[in-house]
């Protein structure tokens, strides 16, 4: 075999070389879409039960106002209240208190994150995310996570004051 088709044979090659990586360059694009489509499809549903156990909160524990909560930190929703009350000398103190629970938007990970923020009176007492790979969601464990964290904010809440 001589030089030319020796050369030949190379560019064929990576021709061939070329076409495979475009093609896997393409698959990985849309599978980038993919995880795109079903982030917003899981966040959709999530957010919308977050919504509607949190609502609950204002009425059952008085004072506490609901807000939807979109921003860059995600998607969901918190109950939060501001208590004033007597501190040591006769000085007023003021005390705060928030559940705040959002679907984090998609990472580089492509994962469904779930967040969840508890403060009562002034003092945190949960920082809490739950995660899974989005090919492997299992969405009924979400909705009983949200229903948990929801159900331990008010316990702890009323046990406090």
């Amino acid at each position: 075999m001589d030089f030319h088709e020796r050369l030949e044979r190379a560019i064929q090659r990576g021709e061939r070389t070329g076409e495979k990586q475009r093609q896997a360059d393409a698959t990985q694009a849309l599978s980038k879409e993919e995880f795109k489509r079903l982030h917003s499809k899981y966040r959709l549903e999530l957010s919308e039960h977050i919504e509607a156990c949190v609502a609950q909160l204002p009425n059952h524990l008085p004072g506490f106002q609901f807000e939807t909560v979109v921003s860059d930190r995600g998607w969901g929703a918190a109950a939060s209240r501001d208590d004033i009350g007597r501190g040591g000398a006769g000085r007023r103190d003021n005390f705060y208190s928030r559940l705040e629970m959002v679907v984090r938007p998609l990472g580089k990970y492509h994962v469904l994150d779930l967040a969840a923020k508890g403060a009562v009176r002034n003092k945190e007492i949960f920082n809490r995310n739950h995660f899974q790979q989005l090919d492997e969601i299992d969405l009924e464990s979400f909705r009983e996570l949200i229903d948990l964290w929801v159900l331990e904010y008010a316990e702890l809440y009323a046990a406090k004051n």
